[in-house]
């Protein structure tokens, strides 16, 4: 499939879940609040991390050597067996650890032991989770496409209806327990989905633990690992700072403009993750790869600008539309958040080049560089600039990012 029928695939995709996101958030917004939105948010960052690590952070080498090795390789099940091993070894530690720190983590980040039977309940559902992610790592991987947004679409329409239910029933405590539980009945969706799948099948799970296939995983894991421990930790701690410098009410308005950047480059992001990292994993060939890079610039970058300018010149119908009339201080973090996000994107093209071609100790760097940065110039531009600091930290870091991903990318492709 071509990178424009992925992103009209992708688009669709993503259309119905911004839809159902939409609501979902007009929910949390009505009931909740700002505060309720920034501690939300602080959950999300946490459940991210948990399931990243339960996933014994192997998804993408799982996608990237699913797309290297190709449906027919005898390979194949010796990389499935091993990644479901480890993933579930991983899932159950890491649920064990969630069960005897409950009451730790749900003060830390819930502000009250009140909330450790979300915890508890998490660490019970994590392995579905688990399981759900690694089934569509593998579909990535196999350049399934159609199968793959058709389990998106199922998975928002549930989540709209389960979420929203929650809100509506229990408030703040029924969009936590939303957030645990809904892979409880989409995982069994996917399954059945691919109940006749001549690749995913279980008999492909069912082998030995692979020493070599677990070496190649590892080397993704370390870099998802260096992820996970500083794209959200550094939003957690800027949302503290935040909290404890201006207001969690002001921290809830960074949320909510946070929010807005995810779901509308929610189409692009999908693009890249099911279009590119299987796309360059294959290839070989030094032209071939500028040809896609330059290809991803020339389609993806004018559109997401076309998106950003859009989202400017709408900022207050959307702040209307998605949230409330407590949110209109936000309107002015717009700018400098969409300016971001044009060079986030640009930085995410080369950037997966140098994930699926390995130099994992260029993308650690990077990473972890960022996200240092990210949380430095945020701690001084707020204290400057007040929450107008953090999206001009935001874009500073992005464009610095786009400038060494694009460098090495561009040399290595031209040598």
């Amino acid at each position: 499939m071509t990178l424009f029928k992925t992103t009209i695939f992708s688009f669709i995709a993503t259309a119905i879940k911004m839809v159902a996101a939409l609501i979902i958030n007009k929910a949390v917004a009505i009931y909740i609040g700002p505060t309720g939105l920034a501690l939300v948010g602080q959950f999300q960052s946490f459940t991210q991390m948990m399931i990243i690590v339960a996933q014994g952070a192997l998804n993408t080498g799982t996608t990237k050597f699913t797309a290297e090795y190709g449906k027919e390789d005898e390979c194949l099940p010796a990389l499935f067996s091993t990644a479901s091993l480890i993933s579930l070894a991983s899932s159950v530690i890491v649920g064990i650890g969630m069960a005897i720190f409950s009451n730790f983590f749900s003060l830390y980040f819930l502000g009250s032991e009140q909330y450790s039977y979300i915890i508890l309940i998490f660490s019970f559902t994590i392995i579905l989770f688990v399981i759900n992610s690694l089934l569509l790592s593998i579909l990535n991987g196999l350049k399934e496409i159609r199968t793959w947004i058709s389990i998106s679409i199922i998975q928002s329409i549930y989540g709209l209806i389960f979420t929203t239910l929650l809100i509506f029933l229990y408030g703040f405590d029924g969009a936590l327990i939303a957030l645990v539980t809904n892979q409880s009945v989409v995982l069994l969706i996917v399954l059945w989905m691919l109940r006749k799948h001549p690749v995913i099948k279980l008999e492909s799970f069912k082998g030995k633990f692979d020493k070599k296939e677990a070496k190649k995983l590892m080397g993704f894991a370390i870099t998802t690992v260096f992820t996970v421990a500083t794209v959200p930790v550094s939003h957690l701690i800027i949302r503290n700072h935040i909290g404890d410098t201006l207001s969690w009410e002001q921290a809830g308005y960074w949320q909510a403009i946070w929010y807005i950047s995810t779901m509308y480059l929610l189409v692009i992001t999908t693009t890249l993750s099911v279009y590119y990292l299987p796309k360059l994993s294959e290839l070989v060939d030094k032209r071939k790869l500028r040809k896609e890079l330059i290809q991803g610039y020339q389609l993806i970058i004018p559109i997401v600008m076309l998106m950003a300018m859009g989202v400017f010149l709408l900022k207050d119908i959307l702040i209307q539309l998605l949230f409330s009339d407590e949110f209109t201080p936000m309107r002015d973090l717009f700018l400098w958040q969409l300016i971001g996000d044009v060079f986030k994107i640009a930085a995410f093209i080369p950037a997966y080049y140098i994930l699926v071609k390995e130099k994992l100790f260029q993308y650690i760097f990077i990473q972890t560089f960022s996200s240092i940065m990210f949380v430095t110039l945020a701690y001084l531009l707020i204290n400057k600039l007040g929450l107008s600091g953090v999206v001009v930290s935001y874009s500073i870091t992005y464009f610095v990012c786009f400038l060494y991903c694009f460098l090495i990318a561009r040399s290595e492709v031209n040598s």
